[in-house]
């Protein structure tokens, strides 16, 4: 059974304006890749630009700091080949609404490239993170077999306009200045690029602060969620259990689970030096001992304290140098009996992390202010209701989670067009999508606005 449109994709018929230079997508997660994937396809020959390393140099930077080196600050989970996706559980479900075949075209996608088939049909698919590195990797070749090019180490710095129109960008690759002549930049450049964000806000782009949210990765033993959500019969038979929890609160805030990891791990997810962030990550078999997600309180620019768009990143940058200086530079953790009483824990209750990263204790019941924090532990409670022991004091907080969605969007028009003609903002860090799918679905929209404008420029 088809979990997308029953329509079959079609991709547009080309434009007629020409294109003298080659297109360029900045950035290569999800959105990037998918957008690339088709333009190369099609003949357009893209040009993609990603600040990160490739997959296979990138996973071994990533593992070096968890191990304890230093931070690598363009090589890290939220930089590189493949988005902060690739370091995730790789869950490719969309509440998208999709009447053009989009969705099954990406899984079609996907699965050429390796990905199981059963992810065509699943009501819940998701590939893991082991597995989505190495199908990143050959659409990667695929769209170099086609004409495109991938420039690693490189990022964009600033953009030329002539006329009122883009017509070319600047570039560090490896430390060298690279310029590019080009009359399309299509903006993939997920919801970490800050310096990006305050470089197109300081370029005039149209830009606005959008609401998020943010909170702590909360682990129980994948064992108690199985009996909850499959009963004690069957609960060591199946596979591990996700769940998906929401709550509104008296207070008007919602407190949700986001990105849940069955047999999963807490990663350490920072990308700027002094500042510590985590995600949650989950390899294809989900055979992990624990079970994490994370439990997030929505905010807006009303919290943020600050105005002007970029009023959320410097929310986040906060949250995330309180976090380092918790842990003393490591994943700060406090078991949630001790977050509501308001002590430093001394060790793990009945069960251990499950951690990919350094970790140490540390009072992350001063991380918030008390709104959230309150928020955080009503949300908890109320879902104990749904899985019993949810609330126990021994469940494992890590924080802080602050990289949920973009805290900006880069306005653009119906024709997936920025305030600056020639440059198309796309995916999650332009404020057009939430996870895998929908930011691969966003990619595609934006390539078949390019094409369905412009004809291929010549070889």
């Amino acid at each position: 059974m088809s979990l997308a449109s029953d329509t079959p994709y079609q991709f547009p018929a080309s434009g007629e304006l020409p294109l003298p230079h080659r297109p360029v997508v900045v950035g290569s997660g999800p959105a990037g890749l998918f957008c690339a994937y088709l333009l190369a396809k099609h003949g357009y020959a893209p040009i993609i630009l990603e600040r990160g390393k490739c997959m296979k140099e990138r996973a071994r930077d990533v593992e070096m700091f968890w191990q304890g080196n230093q931070l690598s600050p363009e090589s890290n989970i939220q930089f590189g080949e493949g988005g902060a996706g690739a370091f995730s559980d790789g869950k490719l479900n969309t509440l998208v609404k999709d009447v053009k075949g989009r969705s099954q075209a990406a899984l079609d996608i996907f699965i050429r490239h390796g990905a199981p088939e059963e992810i065509g049909y699943q009501s819940k698919p998701h590939i893991g993170t082991d597995l989505l590195r190495g199908v990143i990797t050959d659409m990667r070749r695929q769209i170099e077999a086609w004409g495109g090019s991938f420039l690693f180490q490189t990022r964009m710095d600033g953009l030329t306009f002539r006329q009122g129109r883009l017509a070319g960008l600047t570039c560090t690759q490896k430390g060298n200045p690279v310029s590019i002549d080009t009359g399309i930049a299509i903006l993939a450049i997920g919801h970490s690029a800050r310096d990006t964000f305050r470089l197109l806000h300081g370029e005039g782009f149209a830009m606005e602060a959008k609401p998020f949210a943010v909170g702590l990765r909360v682990e129980h033993p994948q064992a108690m969620v199985n009996e909850s959500q499959y009963g004690p019969k069957f609960a060591g038979k199946l596979p591990a259990a996700p769940y998906k929890l929401t709550a509104n609160l008296p207070n008007g805030r919602g407190v949700y689970s986001f990105c849940m990891c069955p047999g999963g791990y807490v990663v350490n997810a920072s990308s700027e030096p002094g500042r510590v962030a985590v995600n949650g990550m989950s390899y294809s078999s989900r055979d992990g001992a624990n079970a994490n997600s994370a439990i997030i309180v929505t905010v807006t620019p009303e919290d943020f304290g600050a105005s002007g768009p970029l009023g959320g990143v410097e929310f986040q940058q906060k949250l995330e140098e309180k976090a380092y200086q918790i842990g003393k530079g490591r994943v700060p953790q406090q078991l949630f009996g001790d977050f509501e009483e308001g002590r430093v824990s001394a060790s793990y209750g009945g069960f251990p992390s499950a951690i990919r990263g350094q970790k140490g204790f540390g009072p992350l019941h001063t991380l918030f202010p008390a709104g959230i924090s309150d928020s955080f532990c009503q949300g908890m409670h109320q879902f104990s209701k749904k899985i019993p022991g949810f609330c126990r004091p021994d469940a494992i907080l890590s924080g802080v989670e602050s990289r949920t969605s973009s805290p900006v969007r880069i306005i653009r028009d119906a024709q997936f067009e920025s305030s600056k003609r020639g440059v198309y903002p796309c995916g999650e860090g332009a404020g057009y999508a939430g996870g895998i799918m929908s930011a691969a679905m966003d990619g595609m929209k934006v390539a078949e606005a390019v094409a369905g404008k412009y004809r291929p420029p010549a070889p």
